[in-house]
């Protein structure tokens, strides 16, 4: 089960990134074809960035919505950023939820992109 109060991000380990999250929203697969087809939708933010082979990587929890009386949830950590240019990155994940009412779901899904409006990157005049 995960523990969905806090994120345990070591501020020391962070020394040499700028600090930063990503907005991450997304659905799962469908479930129970067969008997119950159905999925669920979640929206989470990340945590802090963790230093991870020469990038960094982000941990990720979140809660589905509610179907037919039960949530799904996930615990676990994005890719490697993925550049997009402009010095601007995202994440991407694949994995699979916790199990309830007898099945879970996959999911597949990118993070936001990190501070999309940041001064720097707009081409206005000051």
């Amino acid at each position: 089960m995960c523990d969905m109060n806090s994120f345990e991000t070591s501020s020391a380990s962070l020394s040499r990134f700028e600090p930063h999250v990503h907005e991450i929203t997304g659905s799962t697969q469908i479930a129970e074809r067969c008997e119950d087809p159905h999925n669920h939708r979640f929206a989470a933010v990340s945590g802090e960035a963790i230093p991870y082979m020469g990038s960094h990587v982000h941990e990720i929890k979140f809660r589905t919505d509610t179907y037919d009386g039960h949530e799904h949830e996930f615990c676990g950590t994005t890719s490697p950023a993925i550049p997009v240019g402009d010095g601007r990155h995202v994440h991407f994940a694949k994995a699979v939820t916790t199990s309830e009412d007898g099945h879970s779901h996959l999911f597949r899904v990118a993070s936001l992109i990190d501070n999309p409006i940041e001064k720097n990157c707009c081409r206005c005049e000051e």
